[in-house]
C-alpha cells in the first residue's frame, strides 16, 4: 500500500474517499481506532493508503481536486498552505463539500474544523429563502456549508473573536467562494450578550429561520492549553449551553429550528437550556461503529413547539472497514440533509 495523505481532518479523509470512490479506486485509511479513541484532540493523523499500482493515478486525481505534494516527499498534504495573514498565524485554505467551498484556517494555532461542523450544517433544511445565524462560527465553515449546500440560503456568520472572525471574512472573499459571498455575512458580536445589548450589536429579535451551533463543550478543567484561540473554541465556560441558547431562542422567528452538534454528556445541559423556550427535541447518536458508545450527539428543536422528546436511531460514522458510511458520507460532503422525522 502506498500512503497519499497524513491527516486529522475527517471531512477531508471523506473527501479523499469520495474522489477514490467515484474513480473505482480501493483506498484504506489506516490508524483509525486510534484516531477515535484520541477524541477531538487532533494530536493523531490518520494515513490514507491506496494500492502500489493505483498510487499514481490517485495522487493525480487529488492534486487535480486542490491537494499539493509536501516538499521533500511525494505524500500531500491537506490542500494549500496560505500566506500568514495580518495575525502572523501560519494558515491552510482547505477544501470541503468536494471542492464546492474552501476556508482559511489556522495552522497548529485556534480551532479547525471538520465532521462536527459539517454535520451540524446537515440539519438545516429549507424551502425556499430562508435566514441562518451560525452562533460561534469561528472562521465560518458550518454555516458556509449551509450555503453551500442551499443556494436560497442567507447566513450570517456571529463570532466573538476578532482573530476568527477575520480568518470567515478572507475565506469569504477567496475567488473560490464568490458564489457565496453575496449570501454569507460575517458579525462579530459575543454570542452570550441579551436584550438591548444583543440587539445593538446586530441580533435583533425573530429575525432567523434557523440558528445553527458547534459550541465549545469542553470542560475547561479537560482542555488546558497555553492556545488562547483553541482554548476559547473548545472549553465551554459556567452557563454556555443556557446563554447560548437563550440567544437562539431570542433571535429565531416562531417555529424556527435550533440544531447543534455536542458530547453526550452535554444532553442533560442542553435540555435544561432549551426548557420551555423549544419543544419536539430530536437527539440522534453518532457513533463510530455499530455497537461502540456515542462520541457525539446531533440536536435539532423548534421554538414553542409542544411536541415531545425523540431519541432518534443512532448514526453510524462507519460501515465495512473504515470507510465512511454512505449516509454520513452524503451528509459530511454536502450531498444531503439529515431531516427531521
Amino acid at each position: 500500500m502506498k500512503e497519499l495523505i497524513r491527516t486529522n481532518d475527517a471531512v477531508l479523509l471523506s473527501f479523499a474517499e469520495s474522489l477514490m470512490k467515484d474513480a473505482g479506486i480501493g483506498c484504506f485509511i489506516a490508524d483509525q481506532d486510534m484516531s477515535i479513541l484520541e477524541g477531538s484532540l487532533g494530536l493523531l493523523p490518520r494515513r490514507f493508503l491506496v494500492a502500489e499500482d493505483d498510487a499514481d493515478r490517485a495522487r493525480r486525481i487529488l492534486i487535480d481536486a486542490g491537494l499539493e505534494l509536501n516538499c521533500g516527499n511525494d505524500r500531500l498534504r491537506p490542500f494549500r498552505e496560505a500566506e500568514s495573514g495580518m495575525t502572523g498565524i501560519p494558515e491552510t485554505v482547505d477544501a470541503f463539500h468536494r471542492g464546492r467551498f474552501h476556508l482559511i484556517q489556522p495552522l497548529g494555532q485556534g480551532h479547525r474544523s471538520g465532521m462536527d461542523a459539517m454535520l451540524v450544517a446537515s440539519l438545516v433544511s429549507c424551502r425556499g429563502a430562508c435566514r441562518v445565524a451560525d452562533l460561534g462560527a469561528g472562521a465560518g465553515a458550518a454555516g458556509m456549508a449551509v450555503a453551500s449546500r442551499i443556494e436560497e440560503a442567507e447566513v450570517l456568520l456571529v463570532e466573538r473573536s476578532p482573530v476568527m472572525a477575520d480568518f470567515a471574512r478572507r475565506s469569504l472573499a477567496l475567488p473560490e467562494n464568490a458564489h457565496l459571498a453575496d449570501r454569507v455575512s460575517v458579525l462579530e458580536a459575543d454570542v452570550s450578550l441579551s436584550g438591548k445589548a444583543r440587539a445593538a450589536a446586530g441580533l435583533p429579535d425573530d429575525t432567523f429561520d434557523h440558528v445553527i451551533m458547534n459550541p465549545p463543550f469542553n470542560d475547561a478543567a479537560d482542555r488546558r492549553t497555553p492556545d488562547r484561540l483553541k482554548a476559547e473554541a473548545h472549553a465551554m465556560s459556567g452557563d454556555l449551553f443556557e446563554a447560548w441558547i437563550k440567544t437562539a431562542g431570542a433571535i429565531m422567528k416562531p417555529g424556527g429550528q435550533l440544531s447543534l452538534i455536542a458530547r453526550p454528556e452535554s444532553i442533560a445541559g442542553i435540555i435544561g437550556a432549551c426548557g420551555r423556550r423549544f419543544g419536539g427535541l430530536e437527539i440522534t447518536p453518532l457513533l463510530p461503529r455499530a455497537g461502540e458508545n456515542a462520541v457525539r450527539i446531533l440536536v435539532s428543536a423548534i421554538k414553542q413547539s409542544r411536541k415531545r422528546l425523540a431519541l432518534r436511531a443512532p448514526l453510524v460514522m462507519h460501515g465495512e472497514g473504515h470507510r465512511f458510511s454512505p449516509e454520513v458520507d452524503d451528509l459530511n460532503n454536502g450531498r444531503a440533509a439529515y431531516h427531521r422525522r
